[in-house]
């Protein structure tokens, strides 16, 4: 292990909630119900708070008189390292559901390994958000059975996220460097996920489709990615990038 492989993962799982977090952020106000509005707000904060906790502990490492604010709004889309799967549009409520599901399943075997790893400050940072994205992976869950299991257009549009995003969620199981420096068990979270997905998947009644069965997208980990992160941190880097220094 080596300390730039610490900071690089530390950096990719920032990075993964802080984008997930500022997508799901758009929907604040716009929620089909207000308690829906609400919990999804809910969950948005929870990713935001553990993009902060990795920030304030990759710029602990990297010195400098960095800070987390430096790691979120001045870094370009190549240096950020989120997986391609968080950078993707909301699309409908449908799509945003899907990919919250596909991303706290994920979620939820990784930290389980960065709990019991080798780093006691990625181990209580996990051992903190695990009971977050427990919740988390109720909530999309019941609602993939809800829309999946629902009527024929819920359905239809349950199927549809399906195959947008299917094809970005291979990439979570390809170990990047850093991942294979710090230990990292990328074939275990692909079993517990996979197993628990085609669970969901059967009680939702949605058709099941294998990881091996469509091309995957990659990049991201190693700052690759798609046009669609570009608008998302011009946006939400604006005010930083215009008014360098500011506070609130």
């Amino acid at each position: 292990m080596t300390n730039a492989s610490l900071v690089d993962l530390t950096l990719y799982l920032a990075d993964s909630t802080l984008v997930l977090g500022q997508r799901n952020g758009d929907w604040c106000g716009h929620g089909p119900v207000l308690e829906q509005d609400i919990a999804i707000t809910n969950i948005t904060l929870d990713l935001i708070g553990q993009a902060r906790s990795f920030y304030q502990y990759a710029a602990q490492l990297i010195g400098n008189g960095c800070t987390e604010d430096q790691l979120a709004y001045w870094r370009n889309e190549r240096e950020f390292k989120n997986c391609l799967l968080c950078e993707r549009p909301n699309g409908g409520w449908a799509q945003t559901i899907l990919r919250q599901t596909f991303f706290s399943f994920y979620q939820r075997e990784l930290f389980a390994q960065l709990l019991n790893g080798n780093d006691s400050t990625l181990s209580a940072i996990a051992e903190k958000s695990l009971k977050e994205i427990s919740y988390h992976c109720r909530w999309s869950g019941e609602w993939v059975c809800r829309l999946g299991d629902g009527t024929e257009e819920s359905h239809r549009r349950l199927e549809a996220a399906t195959e947008n995003l299917w094809p970005y969620v291979g990439e979570l199981f390809i170990a990047a460097p850093y991942e294979t420096a710090m230990q990292i068990d990328t074939a275990a979270i692909k079993k517990g996920w996979s197993d628990a997905i085609d669970t969901l998947f059967t009680e939702a009644t949605l058709s099941s489709v294998s990881l091996s069965s469509t091309f995957m997208h990659t990049g991201g980990k190693t700052g690759q990615h798609t046009e669609a992160l570009g608008y998302l941190l011009a946006e939400m880097q604006y005010v930083q990038r215009s008014f360098p220094g500011c506070e609130w």
